[in-house]
């Protein structure tokens, strides 16, 4: 797969900073959550270290496949959807956390299953933005993120040298 005209790569590093950063905005938002739901697969990652940071103990995954080919979205499809003790109450007082929302359209699958929950976010498209009450960084709708888990270790080209990642 070739690089696209924007890319955005994250390492674990950078990733844990920002993770750790979207904990610090919901700390100062002041909510008490009383489970996180994370969308997977994205989701996994940076709810583990919300989890931590904001001592949360209750853990929920719904999964939802949107991009199958890596590529380009193709049709939602809810695999495993959220235990009823968290939708009873239209998700009030749950955190749903994914790593980015890039169309939004993930994001109102899950919020239409869990409509009083707070969204949050790693990164944030515009298009997707509507949906997210929190996120650490917004970027372009053209520029995809390499996130670590997909990335392994590989010579860059100097952006002199006309390489555009």
């Amino acid at each position: 797969m070739s690089l696209p005209e924007k890319a955005f790569p994250v390492s674990w590093d950078q990733f844990h900073r920002d993770a750790r950063a979207l904990a610090w905005r919901l700390a100062d938002n002041g909510g008490t959550w009383k489970a996180i739901v994370c969308i997977t697969r994205g989701g996994l990652v940076p709810a583990a270290i919300v989890c931590r940071e904001l001592n949360i103990r209750m853990i929920e995954t719904v999964c939802v496949a949107s991009y199958h080919d890596y590529d380009s979205q193709g049709q939602m499809q809810v695999l495993k959807g959220i235990a009823p003790e968290l939708t009873a109450d239209g998700g009030e007082g749950v955190l749903i956390i994914d790593d980015l929302t890039d169309t939004g359209k993930t994001a109102a699958v899950v919020r239409a299953m869990l409509p009083k929950a707070h969204f949050a976010a790693v990164y944030a498209k515009p298009q997707g933005r509507p949906q997210v009450d929190t996120f650490v960084t917004e970027v372009s709708q053209d520029t995809w993120i390499y996130f670590p888990w997909d990335m392994g270790f590989t010579y860059q080209e100097p952006i002199a040298k006309g390489a555009r990642g």
